[in-house]
């Protein structure tokens, strides 16, 4: 009896253990679940050579493949399978050919029909795959116990779909039955599940994938190594607009601060690229080359410049080494799936994309618009960025038009690309919302360039970075601001939007610009900014003999935009709600420095889960219930959508869903998984009402 409530006990302690706690919070699992202890009485694998134990799953678990899938061992209990301490033996013959052994078909035929039967019942009864431990105590079959079996994603599709063709589940069934998280490992390489490695840090998982690289610490250096042919992972403080060029490189990004949604995160989601943010554990030292990684066990790791690291950006795991990669493949049953998922759909989901390379990747996801483009992200190139520099750094208007005259033409040929990519498709264009500061040198090497292109002298340029430094960036003079205060700049990118609008309508291209003003608090600043708009759109249809259907909306991303979203939308044709800043203004938390104390409000249980991964129902949801409301009172017919990091979050996709929005916006790589997420939102609403 010790044995037994100390064995009920070990489990029942299990799940506050490291361990659970970091897969809960991967599967974004509650704490308040807790576990449960099954006392069963058992049979026994090892009193000779007529016993054995084993695991099977009824297809397989990596391709999804029908037919027995495991592996057993004679004379032995269920741990000593999974101990790894004996090398067991295939179950079917053909199973794993790389393996010399007797199979349990070959070797007892009869158990094997008996265990191919019961696989099949079970199966059957519990309309999945399954993964199924018995035991075999003198040649009698005994099944222990079975349970749903875990597959990867590509499993997780063609299981689905074949199973719709064996008539065992239907086609609102398989998309049920999908993940929409784990879709994504089908658009990136990731970790071959048969790796073993020792995990040294932790951060957040802001991008998913796998990547494996040699450390460096500067863009110009992951650039120079990528150059040479090398596989490098960029890893940094934070990052900014001047880290573009390396992230561009790198295989992965890894960050020691940072949240979910800050710069590296948010990029590295739009090019698909792997990343983890928040690594408190790292501590870099630029000056000598290095980082070390200090452990949860307190040992400490040197890793320089130049040797490899992985990180996995789907757990947030650091690993010193080399882990194998998988390249990821399609199944041939995705288009089947995704054929179930777009008849079944109501919530339209578009892309954020500021490329046309990233809008023809959305378009063949299947999203249905780009609900975001970000006009910022246009400007990271080296050439461009200086452009930009001096525009912001100009003394006066002229000297700002000076520098908007060479913008002009790199927006519009950048308009003329991603609508052409999009044709038939309507695109939402985000006007300059970032705070100026993003774009200013940071280094005296930077301050010398800008300040020689423009003519003037490094201290001048310093003067004016000085002028320019704002306490709080993030609420300062960025978005409709900007508009209000410097009103050639957002006057510069309409015009490019609509000349780059007729040049196509001039080819019979249908395209819809839809020009968003972000940051709005207070209806005036809108109404006084769409007058701007619409004043230089007609002065451009004059002078190309054009026109085109264009709408004027704003971004709703403050909690006052919400409330008064009534009197907004009398100067609206649509709301998109930006959720990464909405979160931020409601909570009074910076997503950029949560990383530093929210994973203790986690472990605390004051919050279920990150309120930037997942949206904040009770306090930014009922924001966003208001103004929905409120804005549709004013407007009937005003179009809704979220353009925010929470578009592409499955729990978040069916709260937008049941509020009445009209689409979700979110990363080209992130489509399918919006889409999916979509569609279970909308048959799990229709089967709620009835």
């Amino acid at each position: 009896w010790e044995q037994l409530w100390g064995a009920i006990s070990a489990v029942f302690k299990s799940w506050n253990s490291s361990r659970a706690i970091i897969f809960r919070r991967i599967n974004n699992y509650p704490a308040s679940w807790g576990t449960a202890v099954t006392v069963q009485a058992m049979v026994f694998g090892n009193l000779g050579e007529d016993c054995a134990t084993g695991v099977l799953f009824t297809r397989n678990p990596k391709t999804g493949v029908p037919g027995l899938f495991g592996e057993f061992l004679v004379n032995a209990q269920g741990e000593d399978v999974v101990a790894g301490v004996r090398t067991p033996q295939k179950i079917r013959a053909d199973a794993d050919e790389s393996v010399d052994s007797i199979s349990l078909e070959s070797s007892a035929p009869d158990v094997y029909q008996q265990l191919q039967s019961a696989a099949s019942t079970l199966e059957k009864h519990f309309r999945d795959m399954q993964d199924i431990e018995f035991t075999i105590q003198q040649s009698k079959l005994w099944i222990l116990q079975t349970r749903t079996g875990k597959r990867t994603g590509n499993a997780m599709v063609k299981i689905a779909v074949d199973l719709v063709e064996e008539g065992i589940i239907d086609e609102n069934d398989a998309i049920q039955r999908q993940d929409p998280e784990q879709i994504v490992e089908l658009l990136h390489q990731v970790f071959d599940d048969t790796a073993t490695y020792d995990v040294v840090a932790t951060g957040l998982a802001a991008s998913p994938g796998a990547a494996v690289g040699r450390i460096v610490f500067t863009a110009k250096e992951a650039a120079e190594w990528t150059a040479r042919g090398e596989s490098v992972v960029l890893v940094r403080t934070e990052t900014s607009p001047d880290d573009i060029e390396g992230i561009i490189a790198a295989k992965g990004i890894l960050t020691t601060r940072g949240g979910m949604t800050s710069h590296a995160a948010v990029v590295a989601r739009g090019w698909g690229k792997c990343c983890i943010t928040g690594c408190s554990a790292l501590k870099i030292d630029y000056h000598g080359g290095k980082v070390e990684i200090q452990t949860s066990t307190g040992d400490v790791h040197v890793v320089n410049c130049g040797e490899t690291i992985s990180i996995n950006g789907s757990t947030g795991e650091v690993i010193l080494g080399s882990v194998p990669l998988i390249d990821p493949t399609f199944p041939q049953e995705l288009d089947t799936l995704m054929g179930w998922v777009g008849k079944a759909q109501s919530l339209k989901v578009r892309a954020n994309a500021d490329t046309p390379e990233d809008a023809a990747r959305a378009r063949a996801y299947g999203a249905e618009g780009i609900g975001l483009c970000r006009t910022e992200h246009m400007f990271f190139d080296q050439e461009r960025i200086l452009t930009v520099r001096q525009m912001i750094l100009a003394r006066d208007e002229i000297e700002r038009r000076k520098a908007l005259s060479k913008i002009l033409p790199m927006q519009r040929q950048d308009f003329h690309d991603i609508f052409r990519a999009m044709e038939g498709y309507p695109v939402t264009v985000r006007l300059l919302d970032p705070p100026l500061h993003e774009f200013l040198p940071q280094s005296t090497a930077e301050t010398k360039k800008v300040a020689a292109s423009m003519g003037i002298s490094p201290e001048q340029i310093e003067r004016r970075l000085s002028d320019l430094q704002e306490s709080n960036p993030m609420l300062g003079h960025r978005g409709v601001r900007l508009a209000i205060t410097f009103p050639e700049i957002y006057e510069i990118q309409a015009q490019a939007i609509f000349e780059a609008a007729c040049e196509l309508a001039a080819e019979n291209i249908l395209i819809e610009p839809e020009i968003m003003v972000p940051l709005v608090s207070i209806d005036t600043e809108l109404h006084v900014v769409r007058k701007q708009i619409e004043s230089i759109a007609e002065t451009v249809f004059l002078s190309h003999n054009q026109r085109v259907n264009y709408s004027i909306g704003t971004m709703i991303e403050l909690p006052r935009a919400c409330v008064t979203a009534d009197a907004i939308a009398h100067h609206a044709d649509f709301f998109s709600f930006g959720t990464n800043d909405l979160t931020q203004t409601t909570l009074g938390i910076s997503r950029d420095d949560s990383g530093h104390f929210f994973p203790t409000y986690l472990d605390k249980n004051i919050f279920a889960s990150d309120p930037f991964v997942e949206l904040d129902r009770n306090g930014v949801g009922a924001l966003i219930e208001i103004a929905v409301q409120n804005g549709r009172r004013t407007n009937a017919d005003l179009k809704i959508g979220i353009c925010g990091e929470h578009g592409g979050n499955p729990a978040s996709v069916a709260f937008f869903h049941k509020a009445g929005i009209n689409y979700v916006s979110c990363s080209p790589y992130r489509v399918l998984t919006a889409r999916i997420a979509s569609a279970q939102a909308t048959a799990s609403l229709v089967q709620k009402n009835t």
